[in-house]
């Protein structure tokens, strides 16, 4: 009968302790931060062709990181202007090659979003780091990698990409790196 008191006091105890928020959500916005990343991954894919095909979206990027993008897409298509107004029309402009929003120059053949962390660290703001696979079967041998790409919710206005940590395998740490190297590269 002792150790039944115990053991009900105990389990008393626990239970009325408060869970103590760490900020951590686990389900609550992931279905939106999916539906951005799907979006993402379906205008942008595995290349950066589709950067001068469209307009840059509005609802997927900061407006910081969207404003790198056009800036640097828009002195491309000047050069290319310029070189085809040239002496010399043959020559190669500065153009955005390969994938710029992935780690592997390549791009990839699949991707698979493996786990999403949404937390709110101000009242209105919250923050989401989406672990996503990409696989390359294009290339031999097949190469598999992980990035982690970082949303912000500011307001509730909507989720938008903040920025993308790559993979060892890429040159660059993250792609506010590599925009800023790009720029750098457009602006010589």
């Amino acid at each position: 009968m002792k150790k039944l008191l115990i053991y009900l006091g105990l389990f008393l105890f626990l239970f009325s302790c408060k869970k103590k928020d760490s900020g951590l959500q686990v389900q609550g916005s992931n279905a939106e931060v999916t539906k951005v990343l799907e979006k993402f991954y379906a205008q942008y894919g595995p290349s950066s062709e589709a950067l001068y095909n469209q307009p840059i979206a509005n609802n997927l990027f900061t407006p910081q990181i969207r404003k790198e993008i056009e800036e640097i897409v828009d002195a491309s298509k000047e050069d290319m202007e310029n070189i085809k107004k040239s002496a010399h029309p043959d020559d190669k402009p500065l153009i955005l090659e390969g994938s710029v929003f992935t780690s592997l120059y390549e791009g990839y053949t699949k991707y698979e979003i493996k786990s999403i962390e949404t937390r709110t660290i101000k009242p209105n703001v919250q923050t989401a780091d989406a672990v996503i696979e990409f696989e390359n079967t294009a290339v031999a041998p097949k190469i598999v990698w992980k990035e982690n790409v970082h949303l912000i919710n500011p307001s509730g206005a909507g989720w938008e990409i903040d920025n993308i940590t790559f993979d060892k395998i890429a040159q660059v740490k993250d792609l506010k790196t590599r925009l800023n190297d790009l720029r750098a590269e457009f602006r010589k």
